[in-house]
């Protein structure tokens, strides 16, 4: 049973990679923490969620593009925390670098420059792990308070090819884990800049 809604808004931010079509993992475990979730997907990570059951099982829907001008209507209210997961290769370099050609990239971007909490699950292989643009990336983020679940005692790069042995490893708590509680406010518990 979920517990009742706290008020807190959790958008998580979806990208097309093995665990994606098992984001309602994460999404059951915020609800029941007390987080009212927004789902928005890459237009990768679309084609592999199951959006009856996200909305049967879980009251969301998922959102894709950006809301036509002519719909009207008052805007979403801000996330007090995001949670970009699974995290792709392509999703965390061009959220680094300052490509914003999606509405997910651009729910992301925004929150990091309102300093809201984002926390980033990736998921990707060794081999694009060890690239220097991927690498840079990742610091690039953390310098910005971005928390990057990548490293010893978080998220291990996998072996190329060997990812859909990983799906069940999938830390999707350690994420929530991560985000502040809900004593504090957003910006008082944002994480210092600069990588740990």
């Amino acid at each position: 049973m979920r517990k009742p809604d706290t008020g807190r808004l959790l958008c998580v931010v979806v990208c097309g990679a093995g665990p994606a079509p098992h984001v309602g993992t994460l999404i059951g475990m915020a609800q029941v923490d007390g987080w009212a979730v927004r789902v928005v997907a890459t237009p990768a990570a679309v084609g592999f969620l199951d959006t009856e059951t996200l909305a049967d099982q879980y009251g969301v829907e998922a959102r894709s593009e950006f809301r036509a001008a002519a719909t009207g209507g008052a805007r979403s209210k801000p996330a007090d925390a995001v949670i970009v997961a699974p995290a792709t290769y392509n999703s965390i370099n061009k959220l680094a670098f300052g490509v914003n050609d999606t509405y997910a990239l651009n729910v992301v971007a925004e929150a990091i420059g309102r300093r809201t909490p984002v926390v980033v699950l990736p998921f990707v292989n060794s081999a694009l792990a060890a690239r220097r643009p991927f690498t840079q990336a990742v610091e690039s983020l953390r310098a910005e308070g971005v928390q990057v679940l990548l490293g010893p005692g978080q998220w291990m790069p996998h072996e190329p090819g060997s990812g859909d042995h990983q799906l069940a490893a999938y830390p999707w708590r350690a994420a929530l884990e991560a985000l502040p509680s809900a004593e504090g406010s957003a910006v008082a518990e944002r994480p210092p800049s600069g990588p740990e």
